[in-house]
């Protein structure tokens, strides 16, 4: 690979993924929605996420509902040390197949 192809590569790389500043931001205003996980492309575990947090919320005045939000409470925090992973993941996934790995 020539040294201007790979400079291409690196330049695709950081426009398109996700920026993790953002990623921070929405996970830490929006995160129990889990808009985070949508803005990374995580789109079934974001639905999931949202819905137990509606579902808890729904409940909570029965008290049964405090179990699920805690499910996402703490999904939140673990996912505060997932983000930097699921980025640079998705910068490899990318590089492989601008590099022409099909």
């Amino acid at each position: 690979m020539t040294d201007t192809r790979a400079l291409y590569i690196e330049q695709r790389i950081a426009n398109e993924t996700a920026s993790p500043f953002v990623a921070y931001l929405l996970w830490f205003f929006l995160g129990m929605f889990g808009a985070h996980r949508f803005y990374l492309g995580r789109w079934m575990s974001g639905l999931l996420m949202l819905a137990l947090f509606g579902i808890g919320s729904a409940l909570a005045f029965i008290l049964i509902g405090y179990i699920p939000l805690a499910f996402v409470g703490l999904w939140w925090l673990i996912d505060a040390l997932l983000i930097p992973g699921m980025i640079a993941a998705d910068r490899a996934e990318l590089r492989w197949r601008l590099s022409g790995g099909w």
